[in-house]
């Protein structure tokens, strides 16, 4: 938790990280060392928006609480983030809270608004996909040029996956098993058959979509079928940032990847200033 003077009764945002071993901070043991939650949450601190960032069940400091981090579902990952409301309203006496979800977590941030209630002041959704996810994993595996070899594997392990049928990862190529793993197929099921686009036309609350030009993992496709889903919520674009919130050139793939291990960089310029503003205008 992270609060600026003078918090109490303030706006507060419950920061929710995105897919994989993701931490509260946005690092992973995959070799993210970008940091990009922590220096969102000091600067929305800054400019006076006090925030609660978790480490997902069985994660981290959540780790002795959840024997098996991968029995997971969705559902569950929501649930938590309600449960952070609450403490987020106890903690500074607002009236309501806001989710922010990056990446993954803005799914989930999208299914517990369903049935947030007034514990909710509305979403924040920063590089969400707007697209089934099995669409966007199969966008990012033919994007690779070095996937070439195992595509028609991983591009049919998609396919099962998005009918619901479980794949026998002994069969899969090496590389792919962690991406497919027995222990991450129920999860994989869940998040395939979730559609974000139709979940954001269902609610009533404000919303906020954040999306970065330079991102590599969450296209713009994605913000704008968030958009179209949900005319009412406001779009904004931040020219430069990346899946990582940081400024890079464009077309500098290099560049764009060696940002994810590296936690010196700035965020992009206006991405908290389009935050502060959004949350601010309601508080």
């Amino acid at each position: 938790m992270l609060l600026p003077p003078q918090a109490a009764g303030r706006s507060v945002v419950v920061i929710i990280p995105g897919s994989g071993p993701t931490d509260r901070d946005g690092n992973s043991p995959m070799g993210i060392e970008a940091g990009y939650l922590k220096m969102l949450a000091e600067a929305l601190a800054e400019k006076g928006i006090g925030s609660i960032r978790v480490d997902k069940r069985g994660m981290f400091s959540s780790k002795g609480a959840f024997a098996d981090p991968n029995a997971v579902l969705f559902d569950d990952y929501a649930g938590d983030a309600l449960a952070w409301l609450k403490v987020a309203r106890e903690k500074t006496g607002a009236d309501c809270a806001w989710l922010l979800g990056h990446s993954e977590g803005g799914l989930v941030a999208l299914i517990a608004a369903q049935e947030a209630g007034p514990d909710l002041c509305g979403l924040v959704l920063v590089s969400t996909p707007g697209r089934p996810l099995g669409e966007v994993l199969r966008e990012q595996l033919q994007g690779n040029p070095f996937n070439k070899p195992i595509l028609p594997q991983a591009l049919a392990a998609v396919d099962a996956l998005e009918r619901g049928e479980k794949v026998d990862t002994a069969t899969l190529p090496q590389v792919l098993q962690p991406l497919f793993g027995d222990q991450v197929q129920d999860f994989l099921i869940d998040g395939f058959s979730r559609r974000p686009a139709e979940l954001i036309g269902k609610l009533e609350v404000p919303v906020l979509i954040v999306q970065g030009d330079n991102d590599l993992q969450v296209r713009m496709a994605d913000a704008k079928a968030l958009s179209q889903g949900q005319p009412a919520a406001e779009l904004k674009v931040i020219a430069g940032m990346n899946h990582v919130l940081k400024s890079v050139p464009p077309g500098d793939i290099a560049a764009n990847l060696a940002s994810y291990g590296d936690p010196k960089p700035p965020l992009a310029p206006g991405l908290a200033d389009a935050v502060v503003d959004f949350v601010s205008r309601r508080d």
